[in-house]
Protein backbone atom coordinates (compact mmCIF):
# COMPACT_ATOMS: atom_id res chain seq x y z
CA UNK A 1 0.00 0.00 0.00
CA UNK A 2 1.13 3.27 -1.03
CA UNK A 3 1.71 5.71 2.34
CA UNK A 4 2.01 9.11 3.15
CA UNK A 5 3.60 10.28 6.36
CA UNK A 6 4.29 14.12 6.67
CA UNK A 7 4.67 17.10 8.72
CA UNK A 8 3.77 20.46 8.83
CA UNK A 9 5.08 23.83 9.41
CA UNK A 10 4.47 27.22 9.89
CA UNK A 11 7.37 29.17 7.84
CA UNK A 12 9.31 32.23 9.60
CA UNK A 13 11.02 34.02 6.36
CA UNK A 14 10.97 33.68 2.71
CA UNK A 15 15.15 32.43 2.91
CA UNK A 16 13.71 28.89 1.88
CA UNK A 17 12.95 29.98 -2.19
CA UNK A 18 16.66 31.60 -2.68
CA UNK A 19 17.61 30.81 -5.88
CA UNK A 20 14.31 29.12 -6.34
CA UNK A 21 11.59 29.76 -8.87
CA UNK A 22 8.66 27.46 -7.79
CA UNK A 23 5.92 26.15 -9.40
CA UNK A 24 2.63 26.99 -10.04
CA UNK A 25 -0.13 24.78 -8.63
CA UNK A 26 -3.73 24.77 -8.70
CA UNK A 27 -6.13 22.23 -7.06
CA UNK A 28 -9.36 20.76 -6.13
CA UNK A 29 -11.40 18.28 -4.23
CA UNK A 30 -14.15 16.46 -5.73
CA UNK A 31 -14.40 14.56 -2.11
CA UNK A 32 -13.38 16.21 1.51
CA UNK A 33 -14.46 13.56 3.47
CA UNK A 34 -11.41 12.86 5.94
CA UNK A 35 -11.57 9.13 5.61
CA UNK A 36 -11.59 9.55 0.85
CA UNK A 37 -9.95 12.85 0.13
CA UNK A 38 -9.82 13.29 -3.95
CA UNK A 39 -7.86 15.46 -5.58
CA UNK A 40 -7.32 16.70 -8.58
CA UNK A 41 -3.56 19.19 -9.35
CA UNK A 42 -2.70 20.46 -12.26
CA UNK A 43 1.42 21.63 -11.62
CA UNK A 44 2.54 23.38 -14.69
CA UNK A 45 1.70 21.17 -17.47
CA UNK A 46 1.44 18.16 -15.48
CA UNK A 47 -1.99 16.91 -14.00
CA UNK A 48 -2.88 14.76 -11.64
CA UNK A 49 -5.45 13.06 -9.28
CA UNK A 50 -5.07 11.65 -5.69
CA UNK A 51 -6.52 9.43 -3.41
CA UNK A 52 -5.96 9.69 0.26
CA UNK A 53 -7.13 7.63 3.14
CA UNK A 54 -8.03 8.77 6.71
CA UNK A 55 -5.33 10.24 8.81
CA UNK A 56 -3.86 7.93 11.31
CA UNK A 57 -1.35 9.86 13.44
CA UNK A 58 0.78 11.55 10.78
CA UNK A 59 0.61 8.30 7.90
CA UNK A 60 -2.25 7.67 5.28
CA UNK A 61 -2.95 5.71 2.68
CA UNK A 62 -2.32 7.62 -0.45
CA UNK A 63 -2.45 7.16 -4.54
CA UNK A 64 -1.60 8.98 -7.35
CA UNK A 65 -2.11 8.89 -10.82
CA UNK A 66 -0.69 10.76 -13.90
CA UNK A 67 -3.63 12.64 -15.83
CA UNK A 68 -4.39 14.18 -18.86
CA UNK A 69 -4.72 18.25 -18.37
CA UNK A 70 -7.41 18.83 -19.94
CA UNK A 71 -9.41 15.68 -17.82
CA UNK A 72 -8.09 17.71 -15.11
CA UNK A 73 -8.97 21.24 -16.19
CA UNK A 74 -12.42 19.98 -16.62
CA UNK A 75 -12.18 18.40 -13.40
CA UNK A 76 -11.38 21.88 -11.65
CA UNK A 77 -14.03 23.37 -13.44
CA UNK A 78 -17.22 21.11 -13.38
CA UNK A 79 -16.25 18.61 -10.46
CA UNK A 80 -14.51 20.13 -7.59
CA UNK A 81 -15.70 21.99 -5.31
CA UNK A 82 -15.05 25.67 -4.90
CA UNK A 83 -12.74 28.04 -4.18
CA UNK A 84 -9.99 26.10 -6.23
CA UNK A 85 -6.90 26.00 -4.05
CA UNK A 86 -4.13 28.10 -5.57
CA UNK A 87 -0.05 28.37 -4.72
CA UNK A 88 3.41 28.51 -5.83
CA UNK A 89 5.46 25.25 -4.85
CA UNK A 90 9.30 25.17 -3.74
CA UNK A 91 11.17 22.30 -3.33
CA UNK A 92 13.62 22.63 -0.79
CA UNK A 93 16.83 20.51 -0.35
CA UNK A 94 17.76 20.49 3.21
CA UNK A 95 20.57 18.65 4.69
CA UNK A 96 19.62 15.63 2.98
CA UNK A 97 16.05 16.25 3.08
CA UNK A 98 13.24 17.69 0.90
CA UNK A 99 10.78 19.96 2.01
CA UNK A 100 8.21 21.33 -0.43
CA UNK A 101 7.20 25.13 0.67
CA UNK A 102 3.72 26.08 -0.53
CA UNK A 103 3.31 30.01 -0.80
CA UNK A 104 -0.91 29.90 -1.68
CA UNK A 105 -2.78 32.73 -3.34
CA UNK A 106 -6.32 34.04 -3.42
CA UNK A 107 -8.41 33.30 -0.46
CA UNK A 108 -5.50 31.89 1.40
CA UNK A 109 -3.04 34.57 0.88
CA UNK A 110 -0.64 35.07 3.29
CA UNK A 111 -0.37 31.27 4.32
CA UNK A 112 2.99 29.90 4.16
CA UNK A 113 3.51 26.52 5.34
CA UNK A 114 6.26 23.72 4.81
CA UNK A 115 6.01 20.06 4.81
CA UNK A 116 8.73 17.43 5.04
CA UNK A 117 7.50 13.37 3.49
CA UNK A 118 9.31 10.56 5.58
CA UNK A 119 9.93 7.03 5.57
CA UNK A 120 8.45 6.45 9.16
CA UNK A 121 6.52 8.23 11.41
CA UNK A 122 9.50 8.16 14.56
CA UNK A 123 12.32 9.74 11.67
CA UNK A 124 14.60 12.36 13.31
CA UNK A 125 15.51 15.25 10.28
CA UNK A 126 17.63 19.03 11.00
CA UNK A 127 14.94 21.35 10.63
CA UNK A 128 16.36 24.47 8.57
CA UNK A 129 16.18 28.40 10.44
CA UNK A 130 13.23 29.39 8.05
CA UNK A 131 11.05 26.91 9.68
CA UNK A 132 8.45 27.76 12.14
CA UNK A 133 5.65 26.25 15.23
CA UNK A 134 4.50 22.69 13.58
CA UNK A 135 1.05 22.22 12.56
CA UNK A 136 0.70 18.80 11.78
CA UNK A 137 -2.08 18.06 14.14
CA UNK A 138 -3.98 21.38 13.25
CA UNK A 139 -6.45 20.27 10.49
CA UNK A 140 -6.94 23.78 9.49
CA UNK A 141 -3.78 23.65 7.58
CA UNK A 142 -4.74 20.71 5.59
CA UNK A 143 -4.96 21.74 1.91
CA UNK A 144 -8.79 19.62 1.53
CA UNK A 145 -9.92 22.22 4.80
CA UNK A 146 -8.80 25.46 3.35
CA UNK A 147 -11.48 25.10 0.64
CA UNK A 148 -14.05 24.69 3.86
CA UNK A 149 -12.42 27.41 5.86
CA UNK A 150 -9.78 29.75 3.85
CA UNK A 151 -6.87 31.35 5.76
CA UNK A 152 -8.53 34.67 5.05
CA UNK A 153 -11.61 33.88 7.24
CA UNK A 154 -9.46 33.11 10.24
CA UNK A 155 -9.13 34.62 13.24
CA UNK A 156 -5.17 36.08 12.77
CA UNK A 157 -5.22 37.57 16.67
Amino acid sequence: MAKEIERKYLVLNDKYKENLNGIYCKQGYISIDPKRIVRVRINDQNAYITVKGELKGITRAEYEYSIPVNDAEEMLERLCYKPLVEKRRYKVGYKGFLWEVDEFYGDNEGLVIAEIELDKEGTDFPKPEWLGKEVTQDMRYYNSNLIKNPFKNWDKK
